[in-house]
C-alpha cells in the first residue's frame, strides 16, 4: 500500500516538472512576440504623432501605459504627446496615476505644473511648482533631475530654487556653484553670477583654481563691464580674505582676461612677496605670458626674479628662460636689424660663460640658431654645437637634435659630406623614431642638392607615409618635383641647377642663386619648373623684404599655375605677407578665404580657417 501511494505521488511530482517545463517554453516563445508586439504598437503610436493624429495616439499610448505605468520613458513619452495634443484633462490624469506610482517623486509635480501652466491655471502650476520644491529631500539624483525639468520648461527661477534649498539644507556654498552661477548669468544677473562661483570654489579643492577660471570665462566672456564687475568682486573677497592666496591668484588671472598685462605682472609680483614664494610665482606668470606671446611682459617678469639676487633659487633659470623669450620675440618680429642680432647674441655669450651647465639644455640650440642663421656665423653655431656634444651629462635625445643642427650648418659653411655623416649617425641612432625620419629626410635632401635624384626619390618614397604630417608634406612634394621635372629624355640639367640653387638659397648665396634661377628659365622657357621658380624668387624677395616683388611673383603662379601642387601654397604666403608684413588685414582675409574655397583638400586649410577666425574677431568691434 505504501509503496502504491509512493508511486502515485511521484507520478504526480513528474506530471507538475512536465507541466512547469511546458509553461516556461510557451513563456519563453510567446515573450519576445509581446516585446515585439508593444515596439511595433510603440512605432505605430509615434507615427500618428508625426501625422498629427492625437486619437489614434491617445489610444495606442494609453494602452501600453494601462499594461506598463512603471515604465517611466513611456509616461514622458505619452506625456509631452497630450500636451502637443492639448489635451490637458487626460495629461493631469496621467500625472496623477504616475505620482501614485512614484509617491513622492518631485519631478512628477513640475509635471503637473508643467500641465496646469500650458492649460492657463497659472496659479495652480506655481502650487505644484512649490510642492517640487517642498518634496526635496537631499537626494543627488532628485535635485538634478527636477532642476532639469524646470530648466526644460523655462522655469529658471525654480531651477535655481531647487539648488538653493539644497545648498542652504547643507549649509555648503560649494555645491552646484557651477550650475547655479550659469542660471543666475542667463538671466542677466552678473553679479550673483560671479559671487556664487567665486564662493563656490574651494581653495583646497584639486583643480579648484581652474574650474573658476573657467566658469568665470564662461559668464565674463570678453564683455569689459562684466570684466569690471568680475574684478571688483574678486577684490571684495581679497579685502574679506586678505591671507587666501586663492582670490589673489584670480585677480592676477583677470588682469590677463582683460588685456592687462602690467596689472597682472603687479598683483603676481605682490603675492609673491606676501607669500615669500622667491619668485616662483613670478616666473609661472612668465611662463604663462611667453606662451600667450606676452613677450615684453614675460621679459619684464623674468627681470624681476633675477633682480632678486643670484642667491635666489630661481636666479640662473629666469636668466636662461628670459634668452629664450627675447630670442622668440626677434624671430617674430619681421624687421629686426643686425644690431638687435649682435646685442641678443652678446647676452648669450655671457649667459652661457658664466652658467656653462647649460650647454646640456635645450637652450644650447636657440644659442647655435642664433648664431648661424641670425648672425650669419655657421662657425660659431658649429662651435657651440660641438662642446654640447662633447659634455658627459648630454641627454640622447638632445645629443641627437644638436647633430641635425650640427649637420645643417656645416652645409652653411660648405661641409656638404660632413652634414651627410651626422644625419646618418642620427638615422642609426634614432631608427624607429621621428627624429631619425628627419635625418633621412635631410640625407634625401642632400642627395637632391647634389643631383642624385634615384637615390632621393628611394628614401622620399618611404618618407611619404610618415606619420609625422611636416616631414610626410615635404617628402611629397620634394618627390613631386623630382617626379614631374625630369625629362623623357633623361636631360637632368634644368633639374640640377634648380636643386643647386636651392642649395645656394639655404646658404644664404642669394645672388649666385638668383642668377642660376634666371638662367634656367633663359635657357628652358617652356620647362614645367617655371612655377618652382617663381615660388623660389617669392621666398628670396620676401627675405629680403621686397613684399610687392614677392606678390608679384605669388600672383602669377596663382594666376597661371593655380592648378598645380603649388597653387595653395602661393595663396597661403599671399595672405601671410598681407596679414604679417604689410598689415593688411582686410587683404590677408580675402586670400585666406580664397584659399579655403578654392581649395577645400590643401594642408594648409585648417591654418588658413584659424588665421581668418582671428583676423575677423580682431575686426569686430566691441
Amino acid at each position: 500500500m505504501y509503496g502504491m501511494v509512493n508511486s502515485l505521488f511521484l507520478i504526480k511530482m513528474q506530471s507538475k516538472k512536465i507541466l512547469y517545463t511546458i509553461l516556461a517554453t510557451l513563456l519563453l516563445c510567446t515573450a519576445p512576440c509581446l516585446l515585439y508586439a508593444q515596439s511595433d504598437a510603440l512605432t505605430t503610436a509615434r507615427s500618428h504623432v508625426q501625422k498629427k493624429e492625437y486619437t489614434k495616439a491617445t489610444e495606442l499610448y494609453q494602452k501600453l501605459y494601462d499594461k506598463n505605468p512603471a515604465d517611466y520613458d513611456l509616461y514622458n513619452e505619452y506625456l509631452d504627446m497630450l500636451l502637443t495634443a492639448k489635451d490637458y484633462k487626460q495629461a493631469e490624469k496621467v500625472v496623477d496615476i504616475q505620482k501614485q506610482v512614484r509617491t513622492g517623486f518631485p519631478m512628477l509635480y513640475v509635471d503637473a505644473g508643467r500641465v496646469m501652466l500650458e492649460a492657463g491655471k497659472d496659479k495652480k502650476a506655481t502650487e505644484q511648482f512649490d510642492e517640487a520644491v517642498a518634496k526635496l529631500n537631499g537626494d543627488e539624483s532628485w535635485t538634478r533631475q527636477t532642476a532639469n525639468k524646470f530648466i526644460e520648461i523655462g522655469q529658471d527661477d525654480y531651477a535655481i530654487k531647487t539648488y538653493e534649498k539644497i545648498r542652504a539644507q547643507y549649509r555648503t556654498d560649494f555645491m552646484y556653484a557651477g550650475v547655479l552661477s550659469r542660471l543666475y548669468a542667463k538671466k542677466g544677473e552678473t553679479e550673483k553670477a560671479i559671487s556664487v562661483m567665486l564662493d563656490g570654489g574651494h581653495p583646497y579643492m584639486v583643480n579648484a583654481s581652474e574650474d573658476t577660471k573657467a566658469g568665470l570665462l564662461e559668464i565674463l566672456g570678453t564683455d569689459a563691464k562684466k570684466l569690471q564687475a568680475g574684478q571688483k568682486a574678486i577684490i571684495k573677497k581679497i579685502n574679506e580674505q586678505p591671507d587666501n592666496p586663492y582670490y589673489s591668484d584670480l585677480l592676477t588671472w583677470l588682469y590677463t582676461q582683460k588685456d592687462d598685462w602690467d596689472g597682472a605682472l603687479m598683483q603676481a609680483i605682490a603675492l609673491d612677496e606676501r607669500l615669500k614664494e622667491l619668485g616662483e610665482r613670478i616666473m609661472d606668470f612668465a611662463r604663462y605670458a611667453a606662451k600667450e606671446e606676452q613677450h615684453e611682459i614675460a621679459v619684464k617678469a623674468y627681470e624681476e626674479v633675477i633682480n632678486m639676487g643670484n642667491d635666489k633659487p630661481y636666479y640662473t633659470v629666469a636668466r636662461n628662460e628670459r634668452l629664450g623669450v627675447l630670442f622668440a620675440q626677434l624671430q617674430k618680429n619681421v624687421s629686426y636689424t643686425k644690431e638687435d642680432v649682435a646685442a641678443l647674441a652678446k647676452q648669450y655669450d655671457e649667459f652661457f660663460t658664466q652658467s656653462p651647465q647649460y650647454y646640456i639644455n635645450e637652450a644650447v640650440r636657440d644659442y647655435a640658431k642664433l648664431q648661424a642663421q641670425y648672425n650669419n656665423n655657421p662657425k660659431s653655431g658649429i662651435a657651440i654645437l660641438q662642446k654640447a656634444l662633447s659634455q658627459n651629462g648630454i641627454t640622447k635625445f638632445l645629443k641627437g637634435q644638436c647633430k641635425l643642427q650640427l649637420g645643417d650648418y656645416n652645409i652653411l659653411d660648405g661641409e656638404i659630406w660632413e652634414a651627410s655623416l651626422l644625419y646618418s649617425q642620427v638615422d642609426k641612432d634614432f631608427r624607429e623614431d621621428l627624429l631619425g625620419e628627419e635625418a633621412r629626410f635631410r640625407n634625401a635632401k642632400l642627395a637632391y642638392y647634389r643631383g642624385d635624384f634615384d637615390w632621393a626619390q628611394g628614401q622620399l618614397t618611404v618618407l611619404k607615409a610618415s606619420t609625422a604630417e611636416l616631414i610626410a608634406n615635404d617628402a611629397l612634394y620634394l618627390s613631386i618635383l623630382i617626379t614631374e621635372n625630369l625629362a623623357e629624355d633623361s636631360n637632368y640639367v634644368p633639374l640640377r641647377r634648380f636643386a643647386y640653387a636651392d642649395l645656394l638659397l639655404f646658404q644664404n648665396k642669394d645672388k649666385e642663386a638668383d642668377a642660376l634661377l634666371d638662367s634656367i628659365v633663359t635657357h628652358y622657357p617652356e620647362h614645367p619648373l617655371y612655377d618652382d621658380i617663381l615660388l623660389q624668387k617669392a621666398k628670396l624677395a620676401q627675405k629680403h623684404r621686397a613684399y610687392d616683388k614677392a606678390l608679384a611673383y605669388l600672383n602669377i603662379i596663382h594666376d597661371k599655375h593655380g592648378k598645380d601642387v603649388l597653387g595653395d601654397d602661393a595663396v597661403f604666403r599671399i595672405a601671410d605677407i598681407y596679414e604679417r608684413y604689410l598689415q593688411k588685414p582686410e587683404q590677408a582675409k580675402k586670400y585666406y578665404e580664397m584659399l579655403i574655397l578654392e581649395y577645400p583638400g590643401s594642408t594648409y586649410i585648417q591654418t588658413a580657417r584659424n588665421k581668418l577666425g582671428a583676423l575677423q574677431s580682431a575686426t569686430i568691434v566691441p
